[in-house]
């Protein structure tokens, strides 16, 4: 069979394997804002700072325009995004939405083209993230292709028919977050950038990052961030407000085409179609591999997702490695006192932008001092024997640095950020020998309520807390109860309504997110699944660490610790891998074993649709796989791979 047909045909196996099985949820009930939220959130109001109404001019400054249909779609007509799912915020805040949060999200919620310099624009609102758009000699430079496939295609439509069609001339991924180079496929094509016409810029070791965070540890950091972002919450004042520095997560396609060049170190410069940009590597600080730009004739500086409109996270709550608020804090000041003194506007791959140098300046600054502040007063404790709980209680945010709107927690928070600090330095272990080796959660919470004489008096102790506004406590009790005996739907229901409420409370969005999404599956069921990875991206990424992601898979109790060797032979990509597997481990090489047991021979999709879709074997011979060798073993060796993206329980055991 020809390899064209033989692609489609492979890809359509993969079309109709998910990579996550999804759910079905019955209908939701949230409540009302109790009267415990209520008073919380009129104090939340009396505590803000005063507005003086220039984040909503920033915001609004130099709109273009929109699309004139909010919905945009993917090929099959299925929509993937609505620019106007927001709309509807304006006026004062409901009580079920923290005041802060409800101003945040009115400046969130603008969508469109805008300008922001002579020669630079901005696409906001399309996608979680920001495209930046520059104009070159011959074509647009693009800063940040969004998530996905469909929304960067909506995007660049709109650029093209507002400011005159041109071609792409390059991409610079800022970092290897997917919602900053998922959708550049949708943008660019693969011959164009093989065939030179297309620089893809990323900062050094761009790829084996996004391998790590979406291949490697993928699947339990896509269930976790339905957690964060609320994927299945429908945007409402009950509901989903936003992620803190975007809207949400487009559940497009996410591609990925490798960078053509790499920057390694700041201050090193490119001319790229024509115009001259300087970098600043700031990787180890929001994400392992990450950059900035100063855009030097228009006098732009893009701080990447160092500075957004909200204090960021020092390790997110979805998962990923945790990050160095000090050196954080260093390449804010760096980026403040190098930087954003040669520039009019500072931009961010979030969020609106900061117009004025020294507003650029002061805003670089407050950044580096709540970071900075945070990091130091954390170790400060840490060095005193306080424990990463103690010490979150204990470091809050002094009103000097609380008065600059965008070192407010919509995104981190003081409290989480502090225990990442603390597990940087520390790890998990707080040093109490009795939290070295405790009981596992179900074991812990069984024996826990037959101590407080069962269930019953557990729930009555956690309504008697829930009447008084006591949401963190009811809630520790009524988990407890959940996870000694998951089907109690006394306790489930009311653990639900006590997180329903600590999320309506909640400034950051995404602690507001994960409280509705546990109360909405404790009622209802799993949410229905997303997922960072795709086949395209997966194909991007180099067979090695391909591999190795799939040795992480591996159950060797299912191979009865054989001992065998497995050769993958990819003529498409001239390459050949060697799978050993030594009855414990599964080792892979970029080179033949020298006695396999079988050898794979096909082309490497065939090879990623047996590893990370599950085809079966059978099926991928069909279409010209060939087997050599002792095929029992192969699929012995198969049989001994998990499935990716196996879902699993949070709210509950």
């Amino acid at each position: 069979m020809h390899w064209n047909r033989r692609r489609k045909a492979i890809l359509g196996l993969i079309a109709a394997t998910p990579l996550v099985l999804a759910n079905t949820a019955g209908p939701l009930d949230p409540k009302p804002a109790s009267p415990a939220t209520i008073a919380a959130q009129r104090a939340a109001a009396q505590a803000l700072p005063a507005d003086d109404g220039r984040d909503g001019e920033f915001a609004a400054r130099g709109f273009i325009a929109t699309l004139a249909d909010p919905v945009i779609k993917d090929a099959k007509g299925r929509p993937v995004w609505n620019l106007a799912a927001y709309d509807w915020v304006d006026g004062p805040a409901p009580a079920s939405v923290n005041p802060s949060l409800w101003r945040l999200m009115r400046h969130l919620k603008r969508h469109g083209l805008f300008k922001v310099a002579d020669g630079v624009w901005q696409v906001r609102g399309f996608d979680l993230a920001n495209m930046t758009v520059v104009q070159g000699q011959t074509g647009w430079i693009l800063i940040d292709p969004l998530t996905a496939r469909e929304t960067a295609a909506a995007a660049l439509a709109l650029v093209n028919r507002e400011l005159g069609a041109r071609p792409v001339s390059a991409v610079i991924y800022s970092h290897s977050h997917a919602d900053h180079y998922g959708g550049v496929r949708g943008v660019v094509e693969q011959a164009d950038v093989a065939a030179g016409k297309v620089a893809v810029i990323a900062p050094e070791h761009f790829v084996a990052e996004a391998a790590s965070e979406n291949v490697m540890a993928g699947s339990a950091m896509s269930r976790r961030a339905q957690y964060q972002f609320g994927a299945g919450l429908s945007p409402g004042p009950q509901g989903q407000m936003g992620s803190g520095i975007g809207m949400a997560v487009a559940p497009g396609e996410i591609t990925l085409i490798q960078p053509t060049d790499t920057i390694t170190r700041s201050g090193e410069t490119r001319v790229v179609d024509g115009v001259p940009l300087e970098f600043q590597i700031v990787s180890g600080s929001e994400a392992p591999s990450e950059l900035n730009v100063l855009i030097q004739p228009s006098r732009v500086f893009l701080s990447a997702e160092i500075s957004t409109c909200t204090m960021h996270n020092i390790l997110t709550p979805r998962g990923a490695k945790v990050r160095d608020a000090h050196a954080w804090a260093g390449f804010l000041d760096e980026a403040a006192t190098r930087f954003a003194p040669r520039a009019d506007v500072v931009v961010s791959s979030h969020c609106w932008p900061t117009f004025g140098r020294d507003a650029g300046v002061a805003m670089l600054a407050g950044q580096r001092d709540n970071y900075r502040y945070l990091h130091d007063q954390t170790v400060r404790l840490m060095n005193r024997g306080e424990t990463m709980v103690e010490i979150a209680e204990q470091v809050t945010q002094p009103p000097a640095l609380a008065r600059q709107w965008d070192n407010h927690g919509y995104y981190g928070t003081f409290n989480h950020n502090a225990k990442a600090i603390y597990q940087y330095y520390l790890g998990w272990y707080d040093a109490v020998p009795a939290n070295l080796n405790p009981h596992p959660p179900v074991e812990r919470a069984r024996r826990t309520i037959a101590l407080m004489g069962g269930a019953n008096k557990a729930i009555a102790a956690a309504r008697k807390a829930m009447k008084a506004g006591d949401y963190r406590w009811s809630s520790d009790l009524l988990s407890q109860v959940v996870f000694a005996d998951a089907a109690n739907q006394t306790a489930r229901a009311l653990l639900a309504d006590s997180y329903e409420q600590q999320g309506y409370q909640a400034e950051s969005a995404i602690w507001r997110n994960q409280f509705l999404a546990a109360a909405r599956e404790l009622r209802a069921g799993k949410m229905v699944n997303f997922s960072n990875q795709s086949a395209d991206m997966i194909g991007a990424i180099p067979t090695r660490l391909l591999l190795d992601s799939a040795a992480t898979r591996f159950d060797p109790a299912k191979l009865g610790g054989r001992q065998l060797a497995i050769n993958l032979v990819m003529p498409d990509r001239r390459e050949t891998a060697g799978v050993e597997l030594t009855g414990v481990t599964m080792l892979p090489r970029m080179e033949a074993h020298p006695a396999p047991a079988a050898t794979l021979t096909g082309p490497r999709q065939m090879m990623l649709a047996l590893l990370f879709m599950k085809v079966p074997l059978a099926q991928l011979e069909q279409l010209g796989l060939k087997v050599s060798g002792d095929r029992a073993a192969v699929e012995a060796w198969l049989n001994s791979i998990d499935p990716v993206g196996a879902t699993f329980n949070i709210a509950e055991p």
